[in-house]
């Protein structure tokens, strides 16, 4: 596969729209922005406050035995592939 170098790539935040250089995959268009190019985006949409704030997931804590209980949803579950024996942070 082919990778093109653009300036035309699209990112969108808060009704803002910033216009990037980088690559695009002649196969799927599968765009990636060069990283200084994805890290001006962000800086400047944090100056204009629009960058998304980072996931953040608000869980009651469940006691059971002599411990306490973290519930992660299924569909996080899921995404993160969890078994349910491994360490997370």
């Amino acid at each position: 596969m082919y990778k093109a170098n653009v300036k035309d790539i699209i990112s969108e935040f808060g009704g803002y729209v910033f216009v990037e250089k980088g690559e695009r995959c002649d196969y799927c268009s599968e765009e990636f922005p060069y990283e200084g190019e994805a890290q001006a985006t962000i800086e400047a949409a944090r100056r204009l406050g629009v960058w998304p704030e980072p996931l953040k997931l608000y869980r009651k804590l469940i006691r059971s035995g002599r411990g306490v209980v973290l519930h992660i949803p299924t569909d996080l579950e899921r995404q993160m592939k969890l078994k349910g024996d491994e360490e997370v942070s």
